[in-house]
């Protein structure tokens, strides 16, 4: 059974492109695949908590010498890591708050990264374990940030791009929707234009 990862980030429930995108791809994905399993992740309304001295330990800490306190605190971070491993296909909305993603997606990513079950070091250096998937980045952003004096700026969709290709994600597809805050026009000949890419990543 195919199984899609949907992961929302941004802080609004309701107004929010990169929500309206994400929910527009796994409408679709399902359409496609009647009989697959989609599991939703919305981390504005359901934080994560930021990494914490125990749960670094705990990472650190084989799981048979973990302590009672390391073994409750890793418990929602090895769930994150069992549904991203169960997924076929992720797609993550991302909006762009003060040149980078939300940092509740970056709570997810130091939840999910986890040396041993995602990646592995080696003699050559690190290797990622998170393979044979597909991963639609959406974003959304009220500037432009692709080209021009702005570009050095685009801490968002690079680095996401960099973070999944280090525990073995590498076919990633980067969706923009920029330029959303300046106009209305502006705004629908982005979104229209992040739909198209949308409907032919399906």
């Amino acid at each position: 059974m195919s199984t899609l990862l949907h992961i929302d980030s941004s802080a609004r429930s309701g107004g929010s492109i990169s929500r309206e995108l994400t929910a527009s791809f796994a409408q679709q994905w399902q359409a496609k695949n009647p009989g697959g399993k989609i599991i939703h992740r919305d981390l504005a309304a359901n934080a994560l908590p930021h990494l914490s001295e125990s749960l670094l330990g705990a990472y650190f800490t084989p799981a048979d010498a973990r302590s009672a306190e390391q073994a409750e605190v890793i418990k929602q971070s090895d769930a994150l890591v069992d549904e991203l491993l169960a997924a076929d296909t992720i797609v993550i909305g991302v909006p762009m708050y003060n040149f980078a993603p939300p940092s509740t997606l970056k709570a997810w990513i130091d939840h999910v990264f986890r040396a041993g079950r995602t990646f592995k070091y080696t003699e050559t250096g690190p290797v990622g374990l998170v393979t044979g998937k597909k991963a639609i980045i959406i974003l959304s952003r009220g500037g432009k940030y692709s080209e021009g004096p702005m570009e050095a700026l685009d801490f968002q969709g690079k680095y996401l791009k960099s973070a999944l290709g280090f525990i073995g994600i590498t076919d990633v597809e980067l969706v923009v929707a920029e330029g959303v805050s300046m106009g209305e026009e502006a705004a629908k000949a982005a979104v229209a234009d992040a739909q198209a890419k949308i409907n032919a990543a399906v």
